[in-house]
């Protein structure tokens, strides 16, 4: 058994930090437009945003672990929107980042597959996703949430353990495209919420409390975080 796995790590070692070619433009193109498809038309976007509260609220517990703040639980509901509770001082740097990571995460975390795309990393990203919805998945408090979770993960491991080089760098390019492309409208949703006076909690307004920071300035932040990323990892992707 042990020299199996003796020669069986250096092989799955190899798997996960090798090198893949990359799809040919069309299959990036398509890619593109896929992610397009299910981010612009309302109907869409009201099923397909589940996906980027995951990337949300996944941020705001990544960012509240890596800070020293006690993540108590994660929330994900039927109508996209999502609650992550950790415990800690109630001001101080820690709890700004925390706040600011849910808005940034799915832009962000988009930007850093489109680095491991253009790099030639794609069993890598795949395998990454999957880790990162394992640990999730550990702090999800309701039964929504535990689907929707699972139903990602599966996807991803699928995918990575069970289809050919060519399926998996057209579904890790969709993935990278609609994190980049899901992470811009949310910030604009979150600004249309606050000029009709329905967004007095959001993320924004939180850490306006925190910092004497107008709520106005962070949303911006929101914006150009998600601009700046989907310029940037859209370069890469497209080998601009």
């Amino acid at each position: 058994m042990d020299s199996l796995a003796a020669l069986a790590l250096p092989g799955l070692w190899d798997r996960l930090t090798g090198i893949q070619p990359d799809p040919d433009l069309w299959v990036v193109l398509a890619t593109l437009a896929a992610a397009l498809v299910v981010v612009v038309p309302h109907q869409l976007w009201r099923v397909s945003r589940n996906a980027i509260t995951i990337a949300h609220e996944g941020g705001h517990g990544l960012i509240a672990l890596l800070t020293g703040r006690q993540l108590t639980g994660i929330r994900l509901h039927s109508d996209t929107s999502g609650l992550t509770v950790s415990r800690g001082k109630p001001y101080g740097l820690g709890m700004i980042l925390t706040a600011a990571a849910g808005y940034t995460a799915p832009s962000l975390l988009g930007l850093g597959g489109a680095a491991l795309l253009a790099a030639g990393r794609i069993t890598l990203l795949l395998w990454a996703a999957t880790a990162l919805l394992a640990v999730m998945l550990v702090m999800i408090r309701n039964a929504y949430g535990v689907l929707t979770v699972v139903l990602a993960g599966g996807a991803f491991l699928l995918v990575s353990w069970l289809t050919g080089p060519q399926v998996q760098a057209a579904f890790a390019y969709a993935v990278v495209w609609f994190l980049l492309f899901g992470g811009v409208r949310p910030p604009f949703e979150l600004q249309a919420k606050r000029i009709r006076g329905r967004a007095g909690d959001s993320d924004a307004d939180q850490l306006s409390r925190l910092t004497h920071v107008p709520a106005g300035l962070w949303l911006f932040l929101f914006h150009a975080v998600s601009l700046c990323s989907l310029i940037g990892g859209g370069r890469w992707l497209l080998r601009v």
